[in-house]
């Protein structure tokens, strides 16, 4: 029997299950991204109109609203119910979306560079959730999404993704049900007792293992778009040699229960679960973890906080601070 979804074309379930990656056109309003941006100078502390302000390549904003994905982008609410199996599944508290910006400035060199990098050498190749050990069947971060709230030309700071790293990091994952730690780019597992993490047989480099890849897929679009992706594609930040401030947030979404690889009625299994078993080459994974779940408190955390209290205060000095 032919599965039927609430927002996904045929074409785009196949799309997903072949890439592991789908474009949402218009998934929200452009007022929407206008209401949420409209003091984004302000919070930054810097020049629209002077470059020479503009001192950072990138920036990690902290946020100040939140608000569910149903009432911003209710056609995306709907394909992320496609793709993890029904809102039942879904922690829609945890997955709400902020205005948690990430601003990708570029810089001079890269807007008078004559030759751009080939994606392969990037430097900031990963997978998301810094905040975790990683298993195969990890709920904390079920989907990667990027909502687009600045129109992204070639070239502009797009996010590059490898759609073959699916396939890598998931057989990685299965081997390793002790989990792993997120250890900057790279994975190390959870029960190392290496001082220097790069001695443990079982550590992973996405800098060095995206060299295996020869597939890259910029994401640019316009206003409103949303991507939705695997958790486990591996992507990466991409130089803006435009020197057009790119607009985006990358919120997690979660599921309240793990992921299920040995689902008795095969119907029930999610897109994403059956891509993850499509990469694992196998119809079914009978997947246990050997030791706790656990979160982690990655560095960033104490970096936002001092970075939200700094946006406060000039919100406050123009008499915007809500």
């Amino acid at each position: 029997m032919t599965q039927q979804y609430r927002y996904l074309s045929p074409e785009q379930v196949e799309h997903f299950l072949k890439h592991g990656y789908i474009v949402i056109r218009n998934g929200f309003t452009e007022e929407k991204a206008a209401e949420w941006t409209k003091t984004i100078w302000v919070r930054l502390g810097l020049n629209p109109n002077d470059k020479s302000t503009w001192t950072r390549d990138r920036i990690h904003m902290p946020w100040h609203r939140r608000e569910s994905v149903a009432t911003f982008a209710p056609k995306v609410w709907d394909a992320m119910q496609d793709l993890l199996g029904g809102a039942e599944r879904i922690n829609e508290d945890d997955s709400r979306w902020g205005d948690s910006f990430i601003v990708n400035f570029g810089n001079k060199a890269l807007e008078n560079a004559t030759e751009r990098i080939h994606p392969r050498d990037l430097d900031n190749w990963h997978v998301d959730g810094d905040f975790f050990v990683h298993y195969l069947d990890s709920p904390e971060q079920a989907l990667l999404v990027i909502p687009i709230f600045s129109n992204i030309k070639p070239g502009g700071g797009g996010t590059y993704i490898a759609p073959e790293g699916i396939q890598m990091i998931a057989r990685y994952l299965a081997s390793h049900p002790e989990g792993v730690m997120p250890t900057g780019l790279s994975f190390t597992p959870s029960t190392t007792t290496c001082t220097d993490f790069k001695n443990d047989p079982g550590y992973w480099s996405h800098l060095k293992e995206v060299h295996n890849c020869t597939q890259f897929v910029e994401m640019v679009g316009e206003i409103g778009d949303v991507v939705l992706l695997h958790p486990l594609m591996l992507h990466s930040a991409a130089k803006n040699y435009l020197r057009q401030p790119r607009v985006i947030t990358n919120p997690p979404v979660s599921l309240k229960e793990p992921f299920n690889f040995a689902r008795e009625n095969e119907e029930e299994y999610s897109l994403v679960e059956k891509k993850t078993l499509r990469a694992l080459g196998v119809d079914k994974l009978d997947f246990h973890i050997t030791t706790e779940r656990r979160r982690m408190i990655p560095k960033r955390v104490d970096i936002q906080t001092k970075l939200l209290e700094e946006e406060k205060q000039r919100l406050k000095d123009h008499d915007l601070l809500v």
